[in-house]
């Protein structure tokens, strides 16, 4: 019997080594091809403008990924949704993720989309008396909890001289707060769109401030840090898709109506005035965006609206710090 030369022994152990990679290399793709996407949107932004015209399906069907949408009517819950595992990922406004990461939500800001301050508002009946923020002294005001308008309000009536604890605030969700708008039980309503451009076009609700000079409004959108970690490419996918879809959407702005009417169940002429709001150019978050976070995370804190502090950083993707205020 001849036994192996060190040449055929060390071919031989090439061999076993380049199998065990292939075998190591097959295990990690399957670690980062998932089987499924799953997506929260709301009745705005242009993640729902994505749904309906398919693309990021289709894209990453072509992977194997089928992709889940499922609806929420409000930031806050669209993100414990995300917090209990139901959520891959999904898009909200600046106070949600807030509220979210100090309750303990492991989630990680992707991206943002630029502001937005005209797509939210203080509104009053058409047959109201009050004509300013400032009158809205002693008043009681409806807003979803945790929701960027809940920020609207903190700056509009410091603004107007006034503190968060001159008005009776009133925590609804977007539909029961339009029940109790119409029928006299709150005041005012703060809002964003396209409820807000319903409001006004149904129902001839008139403005006592938008965000402009007030606030910025951004549109966030964010995954569970696990999911970001395992799956970097297809939340790519997702930002690449978005981008896309911004350069169209920016020239196209009855198609863009016309496909979000059915998706969020209004006419045309609504979501046309809802639709020329949004900000589109989606941006990975800054330093700078986050500073602007840190400074509404510290109100609220500040406010005792968050049960204790929390460092945007901490919910930032690696390499990004938060600018230095000056």
């Amino acid at each position: 019997m001849t036994s192996s030369t060190p040449r055929s022994s060390r071919r031989r152990w090439l061999q076993l080594a380049t199998a065990a990679l292939a075998t190591l290399s097959l295990a990690a793709h399957a670690q980062t091809a998932p089987k499924e996407l799953r997506i929260g949107y709301q009745k705005y932004g242009t993640l729902t403008i994505l749904k309906a015209r398919g693309d990021l399906d289709r894209r990453l069907a072509a992977q194997g990924i089928a992709v889940k949408w499922t609806e929420f009517p409000s930031g806050p819950v669209l993100l414990e949704g995300l917090n209990v595992g139901s959520l891959d990922f999904g898009t909200v406004g600046e106070a949600p993720p807030i509220f979210a990461q100090a309750a303990g939500a492991d989630l990680v800001y992707v991206a943002n989309q630029p502001p937005a301050p005209a797509g939210e508002a203080i509104v009053v009946p058409k047959t109201s008396t009050v004509k300013s923020v400032a009158e809205l002294k002693g008043k009681k005001v409806a807003l979803n909890k945790g929701s960027n308008v809940h920020f609207l309000l903190v700056k509009a009536l410091e603004k107007a001289g006034l503190k968060y604890s001159d008005v009776q605030v009133v925590f609804l969700p977007p539909a029961d707060a339009r029940a109790a708008f119409e029928r006299g039980a709150v005041d005012a309503w703060v809002i964003w769109d396209p409820f807000l451009a319903a409001a006004e076009k149904q129902l001839g609700a008139r403005q006592l401030a938008d965000g402009k000079g007030i606030v910025a409004n951004h549109q966030f959108y964010l995954a569970a840090r696990g999911y970001a970690d395992r799956h970097p490419q297809v939340i790519q996918a997702v930002i690449d898709e978005l981008a896309k879809l911004d350069r169209w959407a920016t020239t196209n702005a009855k198609a863009v109506a016309e496909l979000l009417a059915p998706q969020i169940g209004l006419d045309p002429t609504i979501t046309e005035v809802a639709a020329g709001r949004f900000a589109y150019g989606i941006v990975p978050i800054s330093a700078q965006v986050a500073a602007e976070q840190q400074k509404i995370a510290d109100t609220f804190f500040e406010l005792k609206l968050i049960p204790k502090a929390i460092r945007i950083s901490d919910a930032l993707p690696r390499g990004v710090a938060v600018a230095k205020s000056h």
